[in-house]
């Protein structure tokens, strides 16, 4: 699965919140009634006991709702005594926020909830799953018959079973005699039912039948339904799914854990105009008999798989296709009337798939694979074998209205989620606990396959960026945690579904890469794969094979990385003996509060590597350090030369160098004989320690001046992010218009070299340049950006001449930031005619730059409109709360006073966390982590939890952060402005 993009490329007014971090998931609008409230009423177990045959319902023939209510007993009678309520640790009242250090105590983590794993009496070998979906009620039928090995004695079978009624169940054993179901035990908490059986299921192979109803929600998860525009302009709806991670349940009762697989025999019943998609290929398709308007579609047999990989989709779709030079049929999905908008995507995959082929040494095993865009969506995508479901955003191109960054937003998702049909489809985690290996792997590679279709992307430079820095960011935190973290209630899932398990996953195998090489690396690789195809495994699995393939000691190395949060800060000082140069290299754990000073400090074993300014671009030396402090020579070295540690930004740490050090470094960046990738890792190091008082912020500021030749996007991209977050920063202050003049003088060389026209021989690294530089100095306030943006928009809106897709965002922002109510009209009417829900996201994301509190309160009222997509609301409100101080109190109390509605929408899943995040993560004032506390104590959010203790934290030590520098930085941007003695 891959979240939304990050919020720091594309969205320049909630960038200075997001502090580089991406979240996302599950939203929705109501909740159609249905028969789950029967037991929902009841509390947290409830029980249906049915007389043997007494409650039989043919499938063949529509079942109502209202008449399974009138059947079902209105108080169900408990097989056992209600749970107890859910016991949570209380949350500690700090006393004093005087202390960044108090961060940490501010939340405690609560206490774990119980869980136990399925039994293993009963097992599933094969799902045969019928499912009818009615699209105007928004319920759907369920028929299920599983062939399951019973491996001892019992009279009762536990799945998996969450909003969904069953209305019979039978066992019967090969050769045997049909056993009834006489009761149905639901454990609503636990998303369990005990099916209770009159007598014992004997050890063998049988046959479970369960006929079942269910919802099709509006929650984005399960079995949902997604409201679409048909080209005639009519509202209809499409069922669609989304199980990761535990929401097939939702769909049918099952063993709803990755490491219980099975086959599945897949068969829909749906309108005979509509598309029916499912992993596998269609291999009949007849009328239905009881309604002529219906058709039946039966898909091939699925390969053995988890269950959080099935997928099926019914509604309107055109589609394009192609072949792999491998003989994959491919295709991609499209809303009706739009299929030239996948051709792009088309072309993505139809590279990937035999590149990792190639990669891999295992081909790819399936006959097709399908990529559909669904307009209702809560992730970027997820990577159901055989049938990849996207965002519109993730997934749709058109060759005239799509900007740059959409292009290779469009490249990196596909290549992610084609990555997983190997990684983690054919070879699946064992546990929750190892998600990090589906997602950190997919996250690496992802670069490494549009590196080969789009080398002019310089994609492995914009890794650094988008993943690296983001993940250091984040695993700094006191609240952060390990990347193998132990996982039990479905519950706790999602809240791991975090840059932690994607880009610091990706970032230490980018590490683990270029430790082993890439020779060793593909033969582990392919070892593991061709050891757990159709299996499952762990970490420990990978690293074993990598070790053997390598000859290195990969799990000892690794095992540092994954189950201790953090990572350390590498400190460096040097000596000239004669022709050599000897360095002192020491670890220690680095905080966003500052180094690990206490007792029982955490070591890592760490790659680093070694270059020098005789050649920036070439390893000199590499070492292990596997102690807290080392010495290492290299010989002949000039005394003028330089020395650079990690070279290429690959090892996942900080470093500080000694003022002389740091000084010798520092002119690779203005005459750029230092890499672009080490300029962006030498100044975002500097911006973190300053965050975390290890040195001055006036320092950083000074070495971003010396950036003003830079001609490299990602390194712009990475000053901008900064300076944004500075600027957010700052927004507490009565200075804030200087670090506005600096951000002015510091872009506006390179704004006037770029100009607003592309020009020929331009390519893709240049058209994002443009469109970033242009929206900073507009953002900013600089006059005659500002001016040729109004002169540009007006010219736009009237139609006398359409801006390029790559200047939009910038422009938007621009006249928005200094805009005012007809502005914002004229805005909002682009949104209403806008075709393409790209250019809707582009809208919504800067609606919140608007300055004035009224307006600012319309946006705010047009996040949870009709007009936004459920997924979308969030980017405006984020939009909002990154906008200005005030934007962001109000975005805040926006939040608090509609958090019933909001928290319904997303209740469980990860838009809630990114929704928290975007609107309180830019406070700087203590008392704002008290009330933000205090409001989260009184309004539980399970799935958000960790996120609410780390948004606290960084808001104290922004508090700090603000208390110990705010003096010096105006002291300094003053004095820039003096003139000259």
């Amino acid at each position: 699965m891959r979240f939304l993009e990050p919020l720091s490329c594309v969205a320049p007014s909630m960038a200075q919140t997001a502090h580089r971090q991406y979240f996302s998931c599950p939203g929705s609008i109501t909740s159609v009634g249905c028969l789950r409230c029967v037991r929902h009423r009841e509390g947290r177990v409830a029980t249906r006991t049915i007389s043997n045959g007494c409650m039989l319902f043919s499938m063949s023939c529509r079942v109502s709702l209202s008449l399974i209510r009138l059947a079902l007993p209105r108080n169900p009678t408990p097989l056992s005594k209600p749970a107890s309520p859910t016991l949570r640790a209380s949350i500690h009242i700090i006393r004093s926020f005087n202390s960044v250090h108090s961060a940490s105590t501010l939340f405690s983590m609560p206490e774990r909830r119980p869980f136990v794993r399925l039994p293993t009496e009963v097992f599933p070998v094969n799902y045969g799953l019928r499912l009818k979906p009615d699209l105007i009620d928004f319920t759907f039928e369920g028929k299920l018959e599983a062939a399951v090995e019973v491996t001892q004695g019992t009279n009762q079978i536990v799945m998996n079973c969450a909003d969904i009624d069953i209305i019979t169940a039978s066992f019967v054993l090969e050769g045997g005699e049909e056993i009834n179901a006489t009761g149905f035990n639901y454990q609503n908490e636990d998303e369990k039912v005990t099916l209770c059986f009159p007598s014992t299921l004997q050890k063998g192979s049988g046959s479970l039948k369960i006929d079942f109803v269910g919802e099709l929600n509006d929650k984005m998860k399960g079995f949902y339904r997604s409201k679409y525009t048909s080209p005639s302009g009519e509202i209809r709806y499409a069922a669609v799914t989304q199980f990761e991670a535990t929401d097939a349940r939702r769909a049918f009762p099952c063993w709803d854990e990755p490491a219980i697989k099975a086959t599945f025999d897949i068969t829909l019943i749906v309108p005979k105009d509509r598309v029916a998609l499912s992993n596998m290929n269609v291999i009949d398709r007849k009328p239905y008999p009881e309604e002529p308007n219906l058709v039946e579609v039966k898909f091939a047999t699925t390969p053995i798989m988890s269950t959080y990989l099935v997928a099926f989709v019914i509604g309107e779709y055109d589609f394009v296709e192609s072949q792999s030079s491998d003989g994959v049929t491919v295709r991609v999905y499209t809303p009706v009337g739009k299929a030239e908008q996948g051709k792009f995507a088309l072309e993505v995959a139809t590279k990937t798939l035999p590149f990792y082929k190639d990669y891999f040494n295992v081909p790819y095993p399936l006959p097709k694979i399908d990529l559909i865009a669904i307009a209702d969506f809560a992730a970027g995508a997820m990577e159901n074998w055989g049938l990849v479901t996207y965002r519109e955003t993730a997934l749709l191109i058109d060759p005239k209205n799509s900007c740059a960054s959409s292009r290779q937003w469009v490249a990196l998702v596909v290549g992610h989620e084609l990555a997983h049909q190997w990684f983690g489809n054919l070879v699946t985690m064992e546990w929750w606990t190892h998600l990090w290996l589906n997602e950190g792997f997919a996250s690496w590679i992802e670069y490494l396959c549009v590196d080969h279709c789009f080398p002019e992307y310089d994609i492995w430079t914009q890794f650094v960026s988008a993943d690296y820095t983001r993940a250091l960011d984040l695993d700094a935190l006191d609240n952060s945690h390990p990347i193998e973290v132990d996982v039990g209630h479905p519950s706790e899932v999602d809240e791991i579904f975090d840059a932690i398990s994607y880009s610091k996953g990706a970032s230490v195998i980018r590490m683990l890469h270029n430790y082993i090489g890439d020779e060793d690396f593909r033969k582990g690789m392919n070892a593991y794969l061709l050891k757990f195809q159709h299996k499952n495994a762990s970490t420990e699995d990978l690293w074993e094979c990598l070790e053997q393939a390598s000859g290195k000691p990969i799990a000892a190395v690794m095992n540092s990385w994954t189950k201790q949060m953090g990572f350390p800060i590498i400190v460096v000082d040097q000596e000239q003996h004669g022709s050599d140069r000897v360095l002192k290299i020491s670890q220690k754990k680095f905080c966003a509060s500052g180094p690990h000073n206490g007792e029982d400090c955490p070591s890592w074993m760490v790659p680093i590597s070694i270059c020098t300014s005789e050649d920036p671009s070439c390893t000199k030396i590499k070492v292990l350090l596997d102690q807290p402090e080392t010495t290492v020579i290299i010989p002949n070295v000039e005394p003028d030369h330089w020395i650079k540690i990690n070279p290429g930004t690959v090892g996942f740490y900080r470093i500080q160098y000694s003022s002389a050090m740091l000084e010798s470094v520092l002119p690779g960046i203005r005459d750029l004989t230092l890499l672009p990738v080490d300029r962006l890792g030498l100044q975002n190091d500097l911006f973190s320690l300053a965050r975390a008082g290890m040195i001055s912020t006036v320092e950083v500021l000074k070495v971003m001046e010396a950036f003003v030749n830079e001609p490299n996007y990602t390194v712009w991209s990475d000053l901008s992010c900064n300076l944004g977050v500075l600027s957010s920063l700052l927004s507490h202050t009565d200075f804030h218009e200087d670090i506005q003049e600096f951000i002015r003088d510091l872009f506006t060389p390179i704004g006037l070299k770029l100009g607003w026209d592309s020009k020929p021989g331009e390519g893709h690294l240049d058209a994002l340049l443009r469109g970033l530089v242009l929206g900073k100095l507009g953002k900013a306030g600089h006059k005659a950006t500002l001016e040729e943006a109004r002169r540009r928009f007006k010219e736009h809106a009237e139609g006398k001449q359409i801006l390029s897709a790559d200047l939009r965002s910038p422009v938007y922002l621009t006249v928005l930031k200094h805009g005012d109510s007809t502005t914002l009209d004229t805005m909002l009417k682009l949104h209403k005619q806008a075709d393409m829900q790209e250019e809707k996201n582009r809208i919504e994301r800067v609606l919140g730059a608007i300055p004035a509190p009224d307006l600012i309160q319309r946006v705010l009222s047009f996040a949870l409109s009709e007009e936004v997509r459920p997924q979308d609301t969030v980017s405006v409100i984020g939009g909002v709360a990154g906008s200005s101080k005030h934007g962001r109190k109000a975005a805040w109390k926006f939040v608090r006073d509609n958090w019933e509605e909001l928290h319904n929408r997303y209740q469980g899943g990860f838009l809630i966390s990114r929704l928290i995040k975007l609107t309180v993560d830019g406070f700087a004032i203590d008392k704002m982590a008290a009330e933000v506390k205090s409001f989260f104590e009184s309004h539980h959010a399970p799935a958000a939890e960790r996120t609410v203790q780390q948004c606290c934290e960084n808001i104290l030590l922004n508090a700090a952060w603000l208390k110990k520098d705010a003096d010096d930085i105006h002291h300094y941007l003053l004095q820039r402005k003096a003139p000259p003695v």
